[in-house]
């Protein structure tokens, strides 16, 4: 059986992830970032996650908290809360770290972290994704995750209201 217990250890507050980080990197570890929502878990979210997995050897995934998700999508969303979010994304086999982050877009955490690949969903251009200026001007690489098509959190919401 798996040490399922161990699955919200891997949920970290930024001092402690950036302890980590620290470890890693001393490790001689690729880190990757990327971040979303992820407020109903779906095939898109998996294969977006895998693709970011493969750019390394750590994935750490940033969560967008409960009131900036009400900022960005509307009063009627988070579906889930952040700590249910959070929990389901540590429980994948991909996922080395999440944290939840209160600000409309991750530049902050990005630069506390500066990972060596930060990944975003193929919907985005580099230009409009938070840190990508930064994580290259270090010497690292963005990524545009592949998309799949006709699957997504406010499409699965509209069907299930019809």
């Amino acid at each position: 059986m798996k040490a399922v217990q161990s699955i919200p250890d891997k949920i970290y507050q930024l001092p402690q992830l950036i302890q980590e980080v620290t470890r890693w990197r001393l490790k001689n570890r690729r880190i990757i970032f990327t971040n979303g929502v992820f407020d109903i878990l779906h095939e898109g979210h998996i294969a977006s996650l895998s693709q970011a997995a493969s750019e390394g050897d750590i994935l750490i995934v940033g969560v967008n908290a409960d009131a900036s998700v009400k900022r960005l999508k509307g009063p009627t969303r988070p579906v889930n809360h952040e700590t249910a979010r959070a929990l389901l994304l540590a429980s994948l086999v991909m996922t080395d770290a999440v944290i939840i982050f209160e600000e409309d877009t991750p530049l902050e955490l990005i630069k506390a972290i500066m990972p060596d690949v930060l990944v975003k969903g193929g919907d985005y251009t580099v230009e409009q994704i938070a840190g990508a200026r930064e994580v290259i001007a270090n010497g690292g690489k963005v990524v545009l995750a592949d998309m799949v098509e006709g699957v997504s959190t406010t499409g699965i919401i509209e069907r299930m209201r019809k």
